[in-house]
């Protein structure tokens, strides 16, 4: 619980993204592992966060490094071994920090026993246990359905004589949802984790457990809208509308059960992440009564960086959020780092310690990206070195994820301290500059201010689990207001690289209580750097 507020400690949490492969490798074999974490969750546990969330660390053959699980109990050797994890949760919990880890329920690998029974034939007992469908007349799919990697949906299994559905890799089978059994044996996963001491989950993909029974068709989409986050700009998979594969009815109930569960233990959330063809009302429909506690969704991991889509996306949210609770990130390990999206190919050192102000006063929880911290920007890799199977595909129109997955630089070492050995991806020359060790040693570094600001927000009831109310502000000017109680704070923000002014409302004209930049007021105008930002009661 959160020792100020009284409340959930999920509730406003800032939550630090660990991406095991590229944190920190203990042995010499250039990927990141669970004890590699366990050294630094020091280093994590001063940036001031509540909590982390550890990506995949299961038994998988790592087709999507880890999203395809082969055993959904036990942690690949990659990584390490289930003593290392419970390690990794004592000392975590000792230092204050909670524990959430990913869950991947749609789908599993095909390396998983279950789809290994399930291919063998129609009569087995998990024969259903997978999305299995005939082929048409003449052989093809059963429907058009598409992957979000590429191509169709559908993989031919001789063994048995039909397709079955894979709405990402054809090593990524999907689950059957529909079946009782399937539903079981998910919370069952669910339930190990929870007794051996997690707080929570992150639930990837989780609109796309069910699909409509019936296979029907997706609608085409017309031309002019053929835009998606995290898309190729040549996939045909923003083709269509994705009305039937995913998003689904009964995923509702089984998001109740879920739920159910977790509310059997103390203290714990599942937060979801959402893509669908309209992730806001998603997110309200998933976290609306006895559902998840808090959606997650692509929406500031766009490209637009503008006070106008800030505003109209989060106030959307809002408003059709009677009930639930946000999470907003603006990185993570499937999109181009933030520092290179929104400030190019050379962004100021300002934008970063900006950008971690702004997310971070937006109501809501926010989850924070392995290496946002020190103003990582988007690594270049070739396309010989390339591991990510998306980019590889789509080369060379769209790079694919391994420039946001390169491995955190920790000093000035050999491998900036992350590994003895080769890195699994290379480290960009550009960050060696901004090692964990250089910023240390620098009081303004993007590092220190993180630390400051998010030691200042701990103590602000207001941003933490205030309400939120936006001000008509032109651009390059995003500014809002958060209420709790007694406390109001004016929320001011200059998204572009020119100083600028602010006529400051009447209630507000005093000094800023907190400033990213030397922001000041003069004569009832706020005086903004390029990237700054001003807190005022």
């Amino acid at each position: 619980m959160s020792k100020q507020m009284g409340t959930p400690w999920w509730r406003g949490a800032v939550i630090y993204q660990v991406y095991p492969r590229s944190f920190l490798d203990s042995n010499g074999d250039g990927i990141g592992d669970l004890p590699g974490i366990l050294a630094k969750l020091d280093y994590i546990a001063s940036l001031g966060v509540d909590g982390l969330w550890v990506s995949p660390f299961f038994k998988s053959p790592m087709a999507d490094f880890g999203y395809d699980i082969a055993d959904y109990r036990d942690v690949d050797p990659l990584f390490g071994t289930l003593a290392d994890f419970d390690a990794l949760v004592a000392k975590a919990h000792a230092l204050g920090l909670k524990v959430m880890i990913d869950q991947v329920l749609s789908h599993t690998s095909v390396e998983h026993a279950w789809f290994k029974q399930s291919r063998e034939n129609r009569s087995n007992a998990k024969a259903d246990w997978y999305v299995w469908a005939d082929a048409k007349p003449d052989g093809s799919p059963p429907n058009n359905w598409l992957s979000i990697f590429g191509g169709v949906a559908w993989q031919w299994e001789p063994r048995r004589g039909q397709y079955y559905l894979h709405n990402f890799l054809t090593a990524q089978p999907d689950l059957n949802f529909h079946h009782p059994e399937v539903q079981q044996a998910a919370l069952d996963n669910l339930r190990f984790w929870l007794d051996r001491g997690v707080d929570g989950f992150r639930l990837d993909a989780i609109n796309f457990c069910f699909h409509d029974r019936a296979l029907r068709d997706n609608p085409a989409k017309p031309p002019a809208l053929r835009v998606g986050r995290g898309f190729s700009p040549d996939n045909p998979y923003a083709f269509q509308y994705h009305h039937h594969n995913n998003t689904q009815p009964e995923n509702l109930v089984f998001l109740e059960r879920i739920r159910a569960l977790l509310d059997e233990y103390p203290d714990v959330a599942a937060l979801g992440e959402i893509s669908s063809e309209d992730s806001l009302a998603t997110m309200a429909e998933y976290t609306r009564g006895r559902r998840l506690h808090m959606g997650y969704s692509f929406e500031l991991l766009t490209e637009d960086f503008s006070a106008r889509y800030l505003r109209e996306t989060v106030a959307r949210l809002e408003a059709s959020m009677s009930e639930g609770w946000p999470c907003w990130a603006i990185s993570n390990h499937d999109v181009q780092r933030v520092a290179t999206r929104w400030g190019g190919a050379n962004p100021p050192p300002q934008l970063a310690p900006m950008l971690c102000a702004l997310v971070a006063s937006l109501r809501g929880s926010v989850c924070v990206y392995q290496g946002e911290e020190l103003g990582l920007t988007e690594a270049e890799v070739p396309f010989e070195l390339l591991q990510d199977p998306y980019g590889i595909s789509f080369w060379p129109t769209f790079k694919g994820r391994d420039g946001c997955r390169t491995p955190m630089p920790w000093d000035g070492g050999v491998n900036a301290g992350f590994s003895t050995g080769t890195p699994w991806l290379p480290l960009a020359n550009a960050h060696h500059a901004l090692s964990v060790a250089k910023q240390e040693s620098q009081p303004d570094s993007t590092l220190n201010q993180y630390r400051r600001f998010l030691a200042w927000r701990a103590q602000q009831p207001a941003l933490r689990a205030g309400d939120i109310r936006f001000l008509d502000t032109a651009e390059p000017i995003l500014a809002f207001t958060r209420s709790l109680g007694d406390q109001t704070l004016l929320c001011v923000f200059n998204l572009c690289a020119e100083p600028q002014r602010f006529p400051l409302p009447a209630a507000h004209a005093s000094q800023p209580i907190q400033t990213i930049g030397t922001a000041h007021v003069d004569a009832s105008t706020l005086q903004l750097p390029g990237y700054g930002a001003a807190f005022l009661r």
